[in-house]
C-alpha cells in the first residue's frame, strides 16, 4: 500500500528494493516558503544496515503489511544474544536478533507477554504497551537536604534499564515506565 512520505512516522515498516527497512527516524522540515522536506532514517531487518533518505512531501513509499500475533519472551540465548519467544497458540518458539528490537527489550521481563510483528511468516518487530512496571534493583542512597525539589537519582531496574527517579524511590520499590520515552512515570502500586 503505497502512502505518502508526510504520512510516514517512526516505527512503520516500508519496502524498498524488495527489502524490508523499519524507520528509526523521522523529521519533517518546510523551510520559510519553500516546499517541505521529508528526513528519514531507515535500518534494513535483514542485514541491520541504515540509510538515510530525503524525500518531498509528494513522494510515495510502499509501507509493508505486518501482522501482529501474541507471544511469549522467554529468555535470551547467552551465545548468539536472540531473544527467544513463544508463539502462545500455536506453541512454537522463533528468536528475533538484538539487532531487531535493539533497547526495546530492556523494558520486559522474562515470561511476559507481548505483540510481535510478523511479514508473512518471518517476525520483524516486537510492539511494547505504552507503559510498563519494574522493580528498582539498585539505586543510590539520599543525602539529607538533597530529598527536596526536582532532583532525581539513577535507578538500575530488574531488566538493566537504568533511568532517572526522584530521590524518594527505593530498591524494592516498583515503579512505572514510559516505553516510548523511557522516563519515569510514578510509582506502582502493586507488581
Amino acid at each position: 500500500m503505497g502512502v505518502r512520505a508526510t504520512e510516514i512516522r517512526k516505527g512503520q515498516v516500508v519496502e524498498l528494493d524488495g527489502q524490508l527497512w523499519v524507520v528509526t527516524e523521522y523529521e519533517h522540515k518546510t523551510p520559510g516558503n519553500l516546499r517541505a522536506i521529508i528526513n528519514i532514517k531507515v535500518k534494513s531487518l535483514k542485514t541491520g544496515s541504515t540509510s538515510a533518505m530525503r524525500l518531498g512531501s509528494s513522494d510515495v513509499l510502499e509501507v509493508a503489511y505486518l501482522d501482529r500475533k501474541k507471544a511469549e519472551y522467554l529468555y535470551r540465548e547467552a551465545a548468539s544474544g536472540n531473544y527467544v519467544y513463544m508463539d502462545t497458540e500455536s506453541y512454537e518458539q522463533f528468536e528475533l536478533s538484538a539487532e531487531f528490537v535493539g533497547d526495546k527489550m530492556l523494558y520486559v521481563k522474562e515470561n511476559t507477554q507481548l505483540e510481535v510483528s510478523f511479514h508473512g511468516t518471518t517476525p520483524v518487530g516486537v510492539v511494547l504497551p505504552p507503559q510498563v512496571v519494574l522493580e528498582v534493583v539498585h539505586t543510590e542512597n539520599v543525602v539529607k537536604g538533597n530529598t527536596s525539589g526536582s532532583v532525581k537519582k539513577d535507578a538500575k531496574l530488574e531488566t538493566g534499564l537504568v533511568l532517572k527517579v526522584p530521590m524518594h524511590v527505593n530498591v524494592g520499590d516498583m515503579v512505572k515506565v514510559a516505553t516510548e520515552t523511557g522516563e519515569f512515570q510514578g510509582r506502582a502500586t502493586d507488581k
